[in-house]
């Protein structure tokens, strides 16, 4: 199966063991895979189903389930404070890649980017391309961007991280070794890290302040490099 090529659909489109292709999509198979009637593919959507596809026309027949285990065994989150420019665009692609279930981007004090609707819409495309691309059967949630405050007295997840450039705090590798929920979030912050009141404010809402090593990241490494050290940690 993993030569045939993916396509990532919303469960409304499925209907009676048949896929109603959006002109985009029937674009996307024919035109830019080159897919041809009768040619076979691979249909997720999104939420942890497979299915072996054959396409005709403007549908496509549904032929078996398929099995995947290609999640990681936890639901991790990364709450992200934005990052300049369009940098937030690799902070999803990799990081879908690398297995995150949920992505948070919040505002910060020190960030500079201010998101139109458009950009949410782009970053939700780029976790679609690039769970097809990685094989995975679920396709990461990314959220709307809300303050920091707001973001940090929402969240419920029992294991809460908060990175922090500078201090002497506990290795995030370390850290995660004792863990035995499978809900964890983690926050990374932008370019100059987090001021000294989002620290306070974060330690109040319950999350442990890490390291992810002794040299300073970019705002753009650190999301990914905090997913990497989790992901080692649990995938078997």
């Amino acid at each position: 199966m993993a030569q045939l090529q993916r396509l990532a659909i919303a469960p409304n489109q499925l209907n009676d063991q048949q896929i109603v292709l959006t002109s985009q999509q029937q674009h996307y198979l024919s035109n830019v895979l080159r897919l041809r009637e009768g040619d076979r593919f691979i249909a997720m959507d999104g939420q942890g189903s497979w299915w072996l596809s054959v396409l005709y026309g403007a549908k496509a027949q549904i032929l078996e389930l398929i099995s995947v285990q290609s999640e990681l065994p936890i639901s991790l989150t990364l709450m992200v404070a934005l990052p300049k420019g369009n940098s937030f665009d690799e902070v999803v692609r990799y990081c879908t890649e690398l297995g995150v279930s949920c992505i948070a981007p919040v505002i910060s004090d020190r960030t500079l980017l201010n998101p139109s609707s458009q950009k949410l819409e782009r970053w939700r495309r780029i976790a679609k391309e690039a769970a097809e691309q990685s094989e995975r059967s679920i396709v990461p949630a990314i959220l709307e961007p809300v303050s920091f405050t707001t973001a940090i007295s929402a969240t419920t997840a029992n294991h809460r991280y908060l990175c922090v450039a500078r201090g002497s705090y506990p290795h995030l590798k370390n850290v995660i070794t004792s863990v035995s929920t499978s809900d964890i979030l983690i926050a990374t912050g932008s370019e100059g890290g987090w001021t000294a009141s989002e620290v306070e404010s974060a330690l109040q809402s319950g999350f442990q302040p890490v390291s992810l090593g002794r040299r300073i990241l970019r705002a753009v490494t650190a999301p990914i490099v905090a997913l990497s050290l989790v992901a080692a940690a649990f995938e078997q």
